[in-house]
């Protein structure tokens, strides 16, 4: 096998051998790579066709993309399954092209040993393109779960797979990098209007982490529908609900707050979940990324629903019928008495809800403490968790940031810090939750008001971008940052595998954009500025 998508890859170079670091083994990546050259025969099968994408190609497009992500699917027959599937949508749309009597091949699957043993420049920008995608198509996917999509976007999808497939040059694959980052851009908007459509504007909310006596489910990953569905579901059962990792921000939105029985948040980011998960008397539903291989103490405890999958793990189907997940939480009985949990730095709650809307409806006020030195600067310290040694430095940078200052986080990789009391300034809170990595879009939207308030740039506010990634969303949200031209990002804990030294060259050079060191040796730099 051989993967290098995500930041913990082995060696710093590639995962080879007979697994790959996050548990996927060598027969799940050959399929992956075969579902990935399907995609890309697809998208072959939409150049130039009279006949256009269906909503059913799209669907089969974003969830066969959506597969590829790092720890969403373990299970070579779901993965069999969906390769089976993009075949039958290409079928669809050149149904005479099995029967022709002069094959032209130009619908034909693709062999990604083809990108990974190309030049190392031409490798790096198709890798960024193509993980940059597989980012993407969750969003664009949970966005059309909830029935909203926009064709321009899916019509980049297509395109962009199609150039993975081609034999471009750099001079080609430079701007569609960029490009992936401005049709990023689109679809986060896209998924963010489709969440505060759907479940209102999200509002400050402060969410315990004990666990009450009982019965309870856990449930994981980012599908707010899947949430909503299932506290449906278990209305009246006196059965209670916790968010975990990502979901976390789901305590912020009106529609889903009004349910009482969502009741707090439990456990920490992602990378924790093997040990937060071993012992506890309730089950859990996986609706995203991300998975980590069960144990065998709770395997029996694990439930995965859309496109998440792994071997010997029930799987809740289209008809989301959660049945099974209430049957068993119901049957391990939960606590007997409260659990107190806390965060890794001991606090007992957290606070989420501070996206574009909330924060935006205080502009002033912001705009004013800056002007009268209250605020002296705005971090943007978040991305993706993981296990990595390393990554202490983001709370140490987070606690050492001046009592002045803001810190704006998102993503999973806020459990480093957000459960620190650092108090306020100008009557705000020091620590603002925006919400999922999606919900980069609202860091953005605050980045642009504050430049317009402030008359200059986004380069030229008091505003920092200290990132952590760990796989494609981190990717796809760093192309959009590019995109829009934000520059002197620091990035950690190490630099993508898939980044060759001339890439990383041109985008030092065009972007500034530099490894984490210390914290004491950045915040100088960034304060300095």
């Amino acid at each position: 096998m051989f993967c290098f998508q995500c930041e913990q890859t082995a060696m710093c170079s590639g995962c080879t051998g007979h697994a790959g670091v996050c548990g996927k083994t060598a027969d799940t990546a050959k399929l992956q790579d075969e579902l990935t050259g399907a995609l890309i025969g697809l998208a072959r099968s939409v150049d130039g066709n009279a006949n256009r994408p269906t909503a059913s190609t799209d669907e089969a497009m974003l969830a066969g993309l959506f597969t590829t992500i790092t720890n969403v699917n373990f299970n070579n027959q779901t993965v069999q399954d969906m390769i089976d599937r993009i075949l039958a949508e290409k079928r669809k749309l050149v149904p005479d092209c099995t029967t022709c009597g002069s094959p032209c091949s130009r619908n034909d699957d693709y062999d990604m040993n083809k990108v990974w043993n190309a030049d190392a420049d031409i490798r790096s920008l198709k890798s960024l393109i193509l993980f940059g995608l597989r980012g993407m198509s969750a969003y664009a996917y949970h966005a059309m779960v909830l029935g909203y999509s926009d064709r321009e976007v899916n019509d980049f999808f297509y395109r962009a797979l199609f150039a993975v497939g081609y034999d471009y040059e750099m001079k080609d694959l430079l701007p569609l990098v960029l490009e992936t980052g401005e049709a990023n851009l689109k679809c986060m908007a896209l998924l963010d209007k489709a969440n505060t459509e759907t479940y209102g504007t999200p509002v400050p909310t402060t969410v315990p982490l004990t666990v009450e006596k009982g019965p309870f489910i856990v449930i994981t990953g980012h599908d707010l529908h899947d949430l909503k569905l299932l506290l449906e579901q278990t209305k009246g059962k006196g059965i209670h609900i916790y968010t975990h990792g990502e979901m976390l921000p789901a305590h912020a939105y009106p529609e889903l707050k009004k349910y009482p029985h969502l009741k707090g948040n439990f456990g920490t980011a992602w990378q924790n979940q093997q040990k937060e998960f071993a012992n506890i008397p309730a089950p859990i539903l996986f609706t995203t990324n991300c998975l980590m291989p069960p144990k065998a103490s709770y395997q029996d405890r694990v439930f995965t629903t859309e496109v998440v999958s792994f071997p010997n793990v029930q799987h809740i189907g289209e008809d989301k019928d959660f049945t099974p997940v209430i049957e068993k939480a119901l049957e391990l009985g939960g606590y007997k008495e409260d659990q107190p949990f806390t965060g890794i730095n001991g606090g007992h709650e957290v606070t989420t809800g501070f996206g574009h809307g909330t924060v935006l409806s205080v502009a002033d006020k912001v705009v004013a403490a800056v002007k009268a030195g209250q605020i002296s600067h705005f971090f943007l310290v978040g991305g993706c968790d993981g296990a990595k040694p390393g990554r202490n430095y983001y709370t140490d940078f987070v606690k050492q940031t001046p009592k002045d200052s803001i810190i704006l986080t998102l993503a999973c990789g806020k459990y480093r810090f957000n459960d620190l009391d650092l108090g306020t300034v100008a009557g705000l809170p020091r620590i603002m939750d925006m919400g999922q990595c999606n919900d980069a879009y609202s860091a953005i939207q605050v980045a642009v008001a504050l430049a317009q308030a402030f008359g200059c740039g986004v380069n030229e506010l008091p505003l920092s971008f200290v990132l952590s990634w760990y796989e494609q969303k981190a990717v796809c949200i760093l192309l959009t940052l590019l995109h829009l031209g934000i520059k002197n990002i620091l990035l950690g804990p190490s630099l993508p595998a898939f980044i060759s030294p001339n890439v990383l060259n041109y985008l030092v050079e065009h972007y500034k954009i530099a490894p984490i060191s210390t914290p004491e040796a950045d915040l100088k730099k960034l304060l300095a500025k």
